[in-house]
């Protein structure tokens, strides 16, 4: 198994990499965050792997995190959703937001991405429910900023649960309260207030 490539980016492409690693091209298919997330060609990047292997076909699969990699290898577990699949709610959802929408049962968000119907959303529910933790979820909101501290994690979370109790899904909730731009000496109520003005842009 390739647990990651390091190496020189040398193309990218729609929905594709190639790193050069001791002068060897890897195509590592990705989703679209990750393309996003590209630096210039030339530069050094890791990027964490999964080999896809059938007999007709073997690909690379990457991705910028291992947390992304742990998802797309859960996604790939439910009947009916293959790699191409997984990347395309991937490219559409992030790891946390598609731990929120599983648990919340969130069907809706989960459908919109490419490929995937509202029968296939509700097996991916029912199938990855008690896989995924919302904790993990949760505690991403925290700031890794060693600059400005670390944000009150229960303020954020509180924040999230008074918008689930306005009536937004739990989903809608974590996207708008992981856009607004928070200080560590802010209130729930602070955030909450912020996190309502950008869900209305949603």
């Amino acid at each position: 198994m390739i647990a990651y490539i390091k190496g020189q980016l040398e193309l990218i492409g729609e929905d594709y990499v190639i790193v050069d690693h001791d002068g060897i091209g890897y195509q590592i298919f990705v989703p679209a965050s990750v393309i996003d997330q590209m630096p210039e060609r030339g530069s050094m990047v890791k990027i964490y792997t999964y080999l896809y292997v059938r007999e007709d076909n073997m690909c690379l699969y990457g991705f910028m995190t291992r947390d992304d990699l742990t998802v797309f290898r859960l996604l790939i577990t439910v009947n009916g959703i293959g790699p191409r699949g997984a990347l395309g709610i991937l490219s559409t959802i992030s790891p946390d937001e598609l731990r929120f929408a599983v648990l919340a049962e969130d069907i809706k968000t989960i459908s919109k991405a490419p490929g995937i119907g509202q029968k296939t959303a509700r097996k991916l529910v029912i199938e990855l429910k008690d896989k995924l933790s919302l904790s993990d979820a949760l505690d991403s909101l925290a700031d890794p900023s060693p600059v400005v501290g670390r944000v009150d994690t229960d303020s954020k979370n509180e924040a999230v649960l008074a918008m689930v109790a306005l009536g937004y899904s739990q989903t809608q909730a974590l996207q708008a309260v992981r856009k607004c731009d928070i200080t560590e000496d802010m209130t729930s109520d602070e955030i909450l207030k912020l996190a309502l003005k950008k869900a209305l842009t949603l």
